[in-house]
């Protein structure tokens, strides 16, 4: 019968249990000298790799909350009954101003109904037209760019628990970014897009003895649908920011495909544009593509922080500003010399 193998060392089962700490013996064959499985300690560490991974997945999830379906659901309630209530005390606010806000809406179309030499008046035809015009739909559309703001936030702050920690420090700029570009949106619409085109259309029939008849309900419809949509189109930098954010793009694809990106632009541009002239598609055009190009540089700033490179200032302003100075400049001085408009000290500081 072989010699029964003892371990030199015996765990203490009793110290064991008191003392709440395994110890850790290594059995020894004092005849062969051969090491025994050794009890291991409920204190002793864990196998390598495991605690590396699970290091790594308390990285990622550092500072994003966990919510449930439900959770998810009660939130999305909560941030829509704040958006309704911030657009109700803006719709009370423009509620106060509803003639002065008309009196601004229709004079596009008093004023183009005046250059092309027809009675400078809109009409009413029925009894309710007029109020359902300048005391409903006319401060629902300024509420809307007045809590711009708000409702960006609330769509922010829901988004939000999903992000990471260092995903969060977009608030502020998403917020003020994105509210700045759909009001600029709707102020370029009102002094640009729409008076150019609204022109347009009322001075088809001229030749042929057409006087036009503009009823307010159809027009401030018209004015709502441009307002609204070319605010929205000047979201691009958002949109493409987001996109390489997200790293479903990046700026070397965006600019090596830019020139399909400004074919489209173009495309799109000349089907709302009403007017068959090059003037007024490049007017249609040109903010779209210079907006395209906004928000490539914004993801291509935020590629340069996550590769730890710093921003190269020369290179900016020698490729980007100059070219945007020289462009402004020459956009003014065709606006003044061949199509009659003037200077001003004050906004719009251009006026015909």
């Amino acid at each position: 019968m072989p010699e029964e193998i003892k371990p030199s060392i015996v765990p203490d089962v009793d110290a064991y249990h008191d003392d709440h700490h395994a110890v850790i013996a290594t059995p020894v064959d004092h005849s062969s000298g051969v090491n025994l499985p050794a009890v291991v300690s409920g204190n002793a560490p864990p196998p390598s790799g495991t605690s590396g991974s699970r290091a790594d997945d308390d990285d990622d999830d550092d500072g994003m909350l966990r919510m449930s379906f439900l959770e998810h659901l009660e939130e999305l309630r909560s941030r829509l009954l704040k958006c309704l209530a911030g657009l109700g005390v803006a719709f009370m606010l423009a509620l106060f101003f509803a003639p002065q806000m008309w009196i601004l809406v229709q004079q596009p179309a008093t004023t183009a109904l005046s250059e092309l030499g027809f009675a400078p008046r809109l009409i009413q035809q029925s009894p309710i037209d007029g109020f359902m015009t300048i005391y409903v739909k006319l401060p629902l559309l300024a509420s809307i760019f007045i809590a711009s703001p708000w409702i960006l936030w609330q769509i922010w702050s829901f988004v939000a628990p999903g992000l990471y920690q260092r995903e969060r420090r977009f608030a502020a700029p998403f917020v003020l970014t994105s509210a700045g570009l759909f009001i600029s949106g709707g102020l370029f619409a009102y002094f640009v897009a729409f008076r150019f085109g609204l022109k347009f259309l009322l001075g088809v029939g001229k030749d042929i003895k057409i006087e036009p008849l503009i009823s307010i309900v159809e027009y401030l419809d018209l004015f709502i649908n441009v307002t609204l949509g070319v605010g929205i189109v000047f979201e691009i930098p958002i949109l493409i920011f987001f996109l390489i954010m997200l790293r479903i793009t990046t700026p070397r694809f965006l600019i090596e495909n830019s020139r399909y990106a400004i074919l489209a632009i173009v495309v799109l541009a000349a089907v709302v544009t009403p007017t068959p002239d090059v003037v007024n598609l490049m007017i249609f055009s040109l903010p779209m593509i210079l907006l395209y190009f906004v928000g490539i540089f914004a993801g291509w700033i935020l590629t340069l922080k996550r590769e730890g490179k710093s921003l190269p200032w020369g290179k900016v302003i020698l490729f980007i500003g100059l070219p945007l100075v020289l462009t402004g400049g020459i956009t003014v001085w065709l606006m003044v010399a061949k199509f009659g408009y003037r200077l001003l000290s004050h906004w719009p500081f251009l006026l015909k």
